[in-house]
């Protein structure tokens, strides 16, 4: 099989890295080479709300170089991503235009959940071990500039998974202010760490204990540097991780940077991440913390291998996102037997139509993320339902989902229950999201969702055939479905508006 060059570019908010990856077909891939450059663009974001002019320059004459490093491998197929230090820059179209006038490189923003979802493609790339690992109750935490990751893992699937804006920057710069108003600094960011993780733990852990911590970051590949005594290998024990704490709180990063050889700018962020980890191993009482050898751009180059099933991984991540909605369904009480079976219902009509109107695997999933939640708002309101539906999932990151893609879910559970007016008229609300996905996707899930109306699974044997611009829905009921039968046509009219066929119930019924 032909290798093939591939680039991985990583705007970050305090560094910017190409590594050059070589891809052996659908198995594996291997860095051939890279250039790092730290440039603080959270700085400027996290304390002005925007990139300096001057900033965005320095980006621009970095990404310069990486062209023409690029070029010396003549690579034409890249993936360029920035994340929160432009993500939240009150300038980041001018930012993206800039760099695409200048260098020509295409620049795209990942929303939070992506940059973690493709850091932990990495992470399944990389690491042979970690179902091993996951197996027991381990928590992987993604320490950035920004904001800290905490995604939850019990016997290999993914429980909950949730941000925090305490990233290492935010708490360096914030803490810089009142730092020399106070004791020992490292206390001070103790307690400040301490109040978000100890409301995470009461949230989501109780008296949950978790074995594992699986530390990813650049920074933390620092950890060993200050302790060389100690030969730190993939995992970190309590007592060793001590040892990094008691160095780290006594040195300054001048100190640090000049006796361990760590460049001063990473050197600043090194107290703030092993405060973050300390804070972490108290609160989930975890017996070691695992430090995987994985970068952001090999997340990057692992993302783009599953795009189009260039490789086949072990680990399902699409199961992850459907996890991931189930367990928020579950937090606000919904009914899950009535949940499988609109997403079931739903996902067979896609199918039917999937084909003939051009739909894809990515549609399919937002359905039923759609059809897991579309209830979730009646926790909340039984008079609103859809509403508070809308605004939960609008609120909620849902890892691996796009900001777009969340809000199109978030849209199509809104229509499902209110009338979806003309694209027109809502098109200032609707952002980015594309219409025409909503449209279809809400029509199949409101002939879903009124089919099992009564919450109480009425219909089996489901099997969906066109025939003569008609829907055929054959099914077998023993019950009376006297409810779900007489609203069915008002959902039919809306689905023949988008799809051009008549949906048609056709019922065996017959006796238990």
């Amino acid at each position: 099989m032909a290798l093939k060059m591939f680039a991985a570019i990583y705007v970050g908010s305090s560094e910017l890295s190409l590594n050059i990856f070589e891809i052996n077909g659908r198995k594996s891939f291997k860095r051939i080479d890279g250039i790092s450059r730290f440039i603080e663009l959270g700085k400027d974001t996290y304390s002005n709300g925007a990139l300096s002019t001057s900033s965005i320059k320095q980006v621009c004459e970095v990404l310069g170089d990486f062209k023409k490093k690029m070029k010396e491998y003549q690579i034409t197929e890249y993936r360029a991503y920035a994340t929160s230090a432009v993500r939240e820059a009150k300038n980041s179209e001018i930012i993206l235009e800039t760099i695409k006038r200048t260098t020509n490189i295409d620049v795209k923003i990942l929303s939070n959940s992506e940059q973690r979802y493709i850091i932990f493609k990495g992470l399944i790339a990389k690491s042979e071990n970690f179902s091993q690992i996951a197996s027991k109750n381990t928590a992987l935490i993604d320490v950035g500039a920004g904001s800290i990751q905490i995604s939850l893992f019990d016997k290999n699937n993914l429980i909950v998974s949730e941000n925090m804006p305490i990233g290492a920057v935010r708490i360096r710069d914030y803490l810089s202010i009142i730092g020399n108003k106070s004791g020992r600094l490292d206390q001070v960011i103790a307690e400040f760490v301490d109040n978000d993780i100890g409301t995470f733990r009461n949230i989501y852990l109780n008296d949950k204990e978790i074995k594992n911590i699986v530390a990813v970051g650049e920074i933390v590949k620092s950890f060993g540097k200050i302790v060389p005594e100690i030969d730190l290998t993939e995992r970190i024990s309590n007592d060793q991780f001590d040892k990094i704490y008691n160095r780290a709180t006594k040195l300054s990063p001048l100190e640090l940077s000049e006796k361990y050889g760590i460049p001063f700018e990473r050197a600043t962020l090194i107290l703030p991440n092993v405060l973050i980890y300390k804070s972490l191993l108290n609160n989930c009482k975890a017996e070691s913390i695992y430090v995987p050898n994985v970068t952001f751009c090999e997340g990057i180059v692992a993302s783009y291998m599953d795009e189009g099933s260039r490789v086949v991984f072990s680990h399902d991540f699409t199961e992850d996102i459907v996890a991931s909605a189930y367990n928020l369904s579950k937090r606000y009480k919904c009914n899950q037997r009535h949940l499988e079976a609109v997403s079931e219902l739903a996902l067979k009509i896609f199918d039917s139509v999937r084909k003939p109107y051009g739909m894809d695997k990515q549609e399919r999933l937002l359905l039923k993320i759609a059809a897991i939640l579309h209830d979730c708002g009646n926790f909340i309101s039984m008079h609103n339902g859809a509403m508070s539906s809308y605004h939960i999932i609008a609120n909620t990151e849902i890892i691996g989902l796009s900001h777009t893609e969340r809000m199109e879910v978030a849209n199509i559970v809104k229509y499902n229950i209110h009338y979806l007016p003309a694209k027109e008229k809502i098109l200032a609300e609707l952002g980015d999201c594309d219409y025409m996905v909503i449209a279809k996707l809400v029509a199949i899930l409101r002939i879903a969702n009124i089919l099992d109306k009564s919450h109480l699974q009425k219909i089996e044997d489901v099997s969906i055939t066109i025939k003569d611009d008609n829907l055929i829905i054959s099914a077998l009921t023993y019950d009376d479905i006297s409810l779900e039968a007489g609203l069915f046509e008002a959902r039919a009219d809306f689905f023949e508006q988008v799809y051009g066929i008549r949906p048609i119930l056709r019922l065996k019924r017959s006796v238990k």
